[in-house]
């Protein structure tokens, strides 16, 4: 099953209706989206918290990493650029974080608050190579903004 973007934006928007608090948008979202698409093996936010480090915020799927620094792995990349990292083989990136063994690729786009603020990425990990591309990152980057940016 691979997820419906359109459907998955009128869920959200639905289930999120008045809500501002940003773990529940988190966690509801993580929630959603780790259900909508088998490709998916763990789904979840790292939250912006100062000093250029990403604390674990809600996510579905196993373990994740407690803390990451801006200046390694595929989550820092995405936090210090502000540019979606799309990584079809984690074992080819540069300073890549192995929170998981299993996982063989990686989506991870940053979320921005109305005023621009940082607030975290968001991370998709899957156990199959090249599981996401531009249509992903497209996907969910309006989704976040639709939900974080309002």
């Amino acid at each position: 099953m691979r997820i419906d973007y359109a459907e998955m934006a009128a869920r959200l928007a639905a289930l999120t209706e008045g809500e501002t608090d940003t773990v529940a948008l988190m966690a509801t979202m993580a929630c959603e989206l780790h259900h909508a698409d088998d490709r998916f093996d763990w789904t979840g936010f790292y939250r912006h918290v100062g000093n250029e480090t990403l604390k674990i915020g809600p996510y579905q799927g196993g373990h994740g990493c407690l803390t990451i620094p801006f200046s390694r792995g595929v989550c820092g990349a995405a936090a210090r650029t502000g540019q979606v990292q799309l990584v079809p083989d984690v074992d080819a990136f540069p300073g890549h974080i192995a929170c998981a063994a299993t996982t063989r690729s990686e989506i991870v786009l940053p979320v921005w608050n109305a005023r621009g603020d940082l607030l975290g990425v968001l991370d998709i990990d899957s156990n199959r190579p090249a599981a996401f591309d531009q249509d992903d990152a497209e996907g969910l980057a309006a989704l976040l903004a639709r939900t974080f940016a309002r």
